[in-house]
């Protein structure tokens, strides 16, 4: 039996071929054997293979003698929600999210929406598939379950309904699922959507929704232009992801709302500590300090952010990869809550979110995220470690390679969960600084790599 499709925080893999309803189905039942769980939530997202999967997901957990309850076709974050807020012993995800067509995939939670990973339970759980399993004293039972309703309720109570005003506002679901919360919200909320690739369909008849790749972009920039709208949002397909578009149709990169968010939540919290990756760093650490906070390093990974998280007892936690975390969303990322917070920002202050990013983006030019296929990445980055730490200010090994210097900065560090090196450079204030020292690095790295 293939199980290729374990990876280091879930499940991913081509369908019938590495995930099939018949795997699909021992994985539950493994799932249960290892952690014990009683009361499992599962839901899924709108791929064509989804509800198969889920289905034989379900008779494996329910073999085991796990009681199911089905909170059916949605996005990850409820499956995060439901688990945490009915005090659940875990919960499944059927999702691939960004990931081609033909692929679909798990994500996996525990008690409290603790995620369950290759470090905690996930490659116990790969092994129990392989071996015969026996029966249960009892079969559990199954349950639809509406979650949706206490799930709205809890969005909106991150923010102040009464301070909203009129907008428009772009939303691109990429026929994912987000349309279908955007659909719910709509009704308690002042604003007019201009609803793009808004109907959710298995099919992805405008490519996979994953806004991060550049091709993705141009429908939601195009409508705000439009339209006039005050933002566009995009997100991935099972829309733990948002991404934004402010009132030019200009692509914001994920790190500059990091430091918007921290600093509105930080706001409402009157301080508080702040979780963020330590690929681009500076941004954050100036907002977050300017609103009384404390802003905290943590290696990039949603399951090192959520822990870390949770030993700080951080209110929210950001990384540039548009990935969001909030204590009381149990600590889980959400693709909701962000936008949610950022409209209420440009109501409240009457600022257009141009104005509020294009300080942040004169004050700490960054380079975004440049990934590179190289052969041998540990002696490269050694190399490069090697080569510009004499004379730096610091040099961390939180994540990679951080090193410092008092105008410029960069990171460098393998993927979690590709093949490529990943770079990222910042400068304080001197955008042809950052500009130089990304050619230099890239150059140096491929003379490495050669």
């Amino acid at each position: 039996m293939d199980l290729s499709c374990f990876k280091a925080y879930d499940l991913r893999g081509r369908v019938p071929d590495q995930l099939n309803p018949t795997l699909a189905e021992r994985i539950g039942r493994a799932y249960v054997e290892v952690t014990g769980a009683k009361r499992v939530i599962v839901g899924y997202d709108i791929r064509l293979s989804s509800r198969d999967i889920a289905d034989a997901l379900c008779s494996g957990l329910m073999a085991a003698g796990a009681d199911v309850f089905d909170i059916g076709l949605c996005g990850t974050e409820l499956v995060y929600f439901a688990t945490s807020h009915y005090k659940m012993d875990g919960g499944i995800m059927v999702t691939a999210s960004h990931n081609p067509r033909d692929h679909n995939g798990m994500k996996m939670v525990g008690p409290d929406s603790r995620p369950i990973s290759s470090d905690n339970g996930l490659n116990d759980i790969r092994d129990r598939v392989l071996e015969p399993f026996g029966d249960a004293p009892e079969q559990g039972r199954y349950e639809p379950l509406e979650v949706v309703t206490a799930y709205i309720d809890h969005l909106l109570g991150y923010i102040t309904t009464g301070s909203l005003k009129p907008k428009t506002i772009v939303v691109n679901a990429g026929n994912g699922g987000a349309g279908l919360m955007i659909d719910e919200l709509e009704q308690h909320l002042p604003f007019d959507f201009i609803k793009v690739h808004h109907k959710a369909d298995g099919h992805f008849p405008n490519g996979v929704p994953n806004p991060i790749l550049e091709e993705n972009r141009a429908a939601t920039a195009d409508a705000v232009l439009e339209y006039g709208a005050a933002m566009g949002i995009a997100w991935d397909g099972d829309y733990d992801r948002c991404f934004f578009f402010d009132e030019n149709g200009r692509f914001i990169e994920g790190y500059y709302i990091v430091g918007l968010l921290a600093d509105q939540f930080l706001r409402k919290t009157g301080g508080g500590k702040v979780i963020h990756d330590p690929r681009l760093t500076w941004n954050t650490i100036d907002l977050v300090n300017a609103a009384g906070g404390k802003a905290i390093e943590s290696k990039t990974g949603h399951a090192f952010i959520k822990q870390r998280m949770r030993d700080e007892d951080a209110v929210y936690g950001g990384e540039m990869s548009a990935h969001h975390y909030f204590r009381d969303f149990a600590y889980c990322d959400s693709g909701m809550i962000p936008w949610l917070l950022v409209a209420e920002r440009l109501c409240q202050s009457g600022q257009t979110l141009s104005s509020l990013i294009d300080a942040r983006i004169e004050a700490y030019p960054a380079s975004g995220e440049i990934n590179r296929t190289i052969d041998d990445p540990p002696k490269v980055i050694a190399a490069i470690e090697a080569k510009y730490s004499p004379g730096a200010k610091s040099v961390s090994h939180v994540d990679g390679a951080s090193i410092e210097f008092d105008d410029w900065r960069f990171n460098l560090r393998m993927s979690n969960t590709e093949p490529v090196v990943r770079l990222n450079v910042e400068s304080r204030g001197d955008i042809s600084l950052m500009k130089e020292k990304t050619a230099e690095l890239l150059a140096e790295m491929e003379r490495l790599n050669k």
